[in-house]
C-alpha cells in the first residue's frame, strides 16, 4: 500500500468528498493521506471514516491544506471557485496533481489555475465521468456536420442544492457543440430567456437550466431542424461515476509534465 499514490480529498465532508473517501480507499490503486475541509467545520479534529458513520480510516480531518498536501502525489477537489484557486496554488507548490471537479469556475480563475499549472500537472474539466466526455465529443462531431440552420439547445437538470448555473457540464458541452461549429462560445450563448425575446437568432447556441429534488444530473443536447431533430442524452443516477473519474485522472496525472489538462486526455479522446 505504501508504493500506491497518496491522495487528499478537499470538502471532505460534503456529498462528493464522501463519495470520493470511499471511491479512494476501497479502489486498491491508491491511499488516502488526507482530508480537507473550512475552518469550523464540524468534522474538523475528527477521523474522516468515523465522521461519515463508519470505521476508523487513520486520516484525521484538517484545515490546514499545505502539510496534507506535502504528503501527498495527488489532490482531488470538488469545491467552490475561491477555494479551488487556493488550492491550484498549494497544490502547485506540493507538486501534487490537482484534479479540480469545482464548477462555476470564470475567466479569473481559470488564470489562477493556468499559473499553477506552470508548475505541477492540473486536470479539469466540467463532467468527470467517461459517459459525458463521450457525449461531448459526439456533440463536437455532430455540430460539425450540421450547419447553422440546425438550432442547438443544451438542456440540463440537477439537485435542489446546485448553486450554479448552466452547470459545469452544460458549459462543456455548449463549448464542444461552439468547436465543431468553429465559433466562440461566449457570442453564440444564449441562457436566461424570459419575456419577450424575439425569434432565436440563427446559430446560438442556448442553455436551458431546471433544478429540483435529488437529480444527479441528465443532460440533452438537441439539435434541431426543420422536420427532425438529434438529441444525445447523458444521464447520471450515482455520483460514484464522478469520483471514478477523478481517481482515473489523478492516476493518469502521475508523471505527467506541468500543465492543463482535461479528461479527453485522460481518456484518450
Amino acid at each position: 500500500m505504501e508504493n500506491l499514490p497518496g491522495i487528499v480529498v478537499t470538502g471532505a465532508s460534503g456529498r462528493m468528498g464522501q463519495m470520493l473517501v470511499k471511491t479512494i480507499t476501497a479502489s486498491g490503486k491508491a491511499r488516502l493521506v488526507g482530508c480537507v475541509e473550512r475552518a469550523g467545520n464540524p468534522w474538523l479534529g475528527r477521523d474522516v471514516g468515523e465522521a461519515m458513520g463508519g470505521a476508523a480510516l487513520g486520516v484525521t480531518v484538517t484545515d490546514d491544506p499545505l502539510p496534507a498536501f506535502a504528503r501527498a502525489q495527488a489532490v482531488i477537489d470538488f469545491t467552490a471557485p475561491a477555494a479551488t484557486v487556493e488550492f491550484a496554488a498549494l497544490a502547485a507548490q506540493a507538486r501534487a496533481v490537482h484534479v479540480v471537479g469545482t464548477t462555476g469556475l470564470e475567466p479569473a480563475h481559470h488564470a489562477r489555475l493556468d499559473a499553477a499549472a506552470r508548475h505541477a500537472v492540473i486536470i479539469q474539466a466540467g463532467n468527470m465521468s467517461l459517459g459525458v466526455n463521450l457525449l461531448a465529443r459526439m456533440t463536437q462531431k455532430v455540430a460539425a456536420a450540421l450547419d447553422a440552420d440546425w438550432d442547438i439547445e443544451v438542456i440540463e437538470a440537477h439537485h435542489r442544492m446546485k448553486v450554479d448555473a448552466p452547470s459545469g457540464t452544460a458549459l462543456m458541452l455548449g463549448q464542444a457543440a461552439a468547436e465543431g461549429r468553429g465559433v466562440a462560445l461566449e457570442a453564440a450563448k444564449v441562457s436566461g430567456r424570459d419575456g419577450i425575446t424575439g425569434a432565436r437568432e440563427r446559430g446560438s447556441i442556448g442553455f436551458s437550466a431546471v433544478r429540483g429534488g435529488d437529480i444527479v444530473g441528465e443532460h440533452d443536447v438537441l439539435f434541431a431542424g426543420e422536420g427532425e431533430r438529434i438529441i444525445l442524452r447523458h444521464v447520471a443516477t450515482d455520483r460514484t461515476i464522478f469520483a471514478r473519474g477523478a481517481l482515473r485522472a489523478a492516476l493518469w496525472g502521475q508523471g505527467q509534465k506541468p500543465g492543463r489538462y482535461d479528461m479527453m486526455d485522460v481518456l484518450g479522446l
